[in-house]
């Protein structure tokens, strides 16, 4: 398909200043883009791969993890892939927690941030102050601190100009993104509510105690069994359900709830974890609008990805059937071609980079990200949550400091009712 996107899925996609000034000229045509991965799991390789394939002459030029073997597994991969596009030389492959910051260091032009979201804040943060163009996936943060950490670093990128895309694929979907407009635009009246499910399998089951090699230290562990952690996660409503959250906060047009309360646990033996495998959340917003998001990640259950929003004249489905489709006075269902939404989130940056122009999506990734934190925190804690209690929160979940061969206490289980909100 064509790399040329629809100008008005750039403009949903986040804020692009055209006509940038000289420091942000555009590269030449045939100027090589430098490309640093940092996260060398399945997420990263697909998007490194992404990266090469959407400008010509993009290179990958360094790779980051704490595991060797990782970065060998994908630079192999990438190289099958794209051959001489692959320009990663063994003193450009960096390992350990802080091999982000010497791959950043090195000349790249463009970082792909791909590692757990506990580590986003100030893996970000790094990138932004050393100059770097950035794509990061989803989610922004798993605390509070952590967002408004992230929150001053989309401010330094907007003086920099420089571009930050964020991984929240279904704004970059050609098919939602005009679901969402005959939504914006009153094709189904007022909204009057929202409800979305993700009822998926486990992610990354937690192996048992016993699987755990002698020897290995508790960061270690943890780190190579980062989604079962909520320090690594978030959870599983920050981790994985947050596309259903971000799609909720695109429909209420990226403003924010007035409260939420939630109910979730954990029904699975957690093996050491410390993360839940379902929820559900109410959001408040104002006019009585609500929005429910529901999630679970068990096996043997049913599962689903849907969204049903819920108008004055109509409905919107997205999920239940090949096609998203209206009800009720103006029926529509999507007949077009549909193209690759992860691809299509490295096309546009790409272009921008090249075209000399900014796009950042900074502003509705950290707040996409804080709605997904305060259903987590109503839901731990038993309470009604509000928006500036979340964004004001002081718990840190992410330790302050890491040591490769360090103990690390898991805390326990949250316990509605119990369980203090910080």
């Amino acid at each position: 398909m064509s790399h040329e996107a629809p100008r008005r899925a750039i403009l949903k996609s986040g804020a692009l200043a055209l006509g940038a000034p000289a420091v942000l000229s555009a590269l030449q045509a045939t100027k090589a883009i430098k490309v640093g991965l940092v996260g060398c799991g399945g997420r990263g390789s697909g998007a490194a791969a992404q990266a090469l394939k959407a400008d010509d002459f993009s290179t990958l030029t360094a790779m980051a993890d704490v595991f060797q073997e990782r970065i060998d597994d994908s630079a192999a991969r990438l190289q099958r892939m794209y051959n001489d596009k692959v320009k990663v030389e063994t003193a450009n492959m960096y390992v350990g927690l802080d091999a982000y910051r010497k791959l950043i260091d090195s000349d790249v032009d463009v970082v792909v941030l791909a590692t757990p979201p506990g580590f986003r804040p100030e893996q970000l943060r790094y990138a932004i102050e050393k100059g770097k163009h950035v794509f990061c996936e989803k989610p922004m943060a798993v605390d509070g601190p952590g967002v408004r950490h992230v929150m001053e670093t989309v401010r330094m990128a907007k003086e920099k100009k420089l571009n930050l895309v964020a991984g929240f694929c279904w704004r970059y979907s050609n098919y939602i993104v005009e679901t969402f407009d005959r939504v914006a635009k009153g094709d189904i009246g007022d909204i009057v509510a929202y409800y979305a499910t993700y009822y998926t399998n486990p992610v990354k089951p937690m192996p048992a105690a016993s699987e755990r090699p002698a020897g290995m230290s508790d960061v270690e562990w943890q780190i190579r069994n980062w989604y079962n952690f909520t320090w690594t996660c978030g959870d599983s409503l920050v981790e994985q359900a947050i596309h259903s959250v971000d799609k909720v906060a695109w429909a209420m047009k990226d403003q924010p709830p007035v409260s939420c309360v939630a109910v979730g646990g954990r029904q699975i033996p957690a093996h050491g974890g410390n993360i839940f495998d379902h929820f559900e959340v109410n959001y408040l917003y104002p006019n009585g609008v609500r929005a429910m998001v529901a999630n679970r990640q068990i096996e043997g259950c049913y599962n689903e990805n849907s969204d049903y929003i819920m108008g004055t004249k109509g409905q919107a489905i997205i999920g239940r059937g090949p096609n998203p489709r209206l009800t009720g006075a103006n029926e529509w269902t999507f007949s077009g071609q549909k193209y690759d939404m992860y691809q299509r989130e490295h096309d546009i940056l790409f272009q921008a980079i090249r075209k000399g122009e900014v796009l950042n999506d900074g502003d509705r990734m950290c707040s996409s990200t804080l709605l997904g934190i305060m259903g987590r925190m109503a839901a731990y804690t038993g309470q009604q949550i509000t928006w500036e209690q979340a964004l004001n929160s002081q718990e840190r979940l992410v330790p302050e400091k890491l040591e490769w061969s360090g103990s690390l206490e898991v805390p326990p289980l949250a316990l509605p009712g119990r369980t203090r909100f910080i």
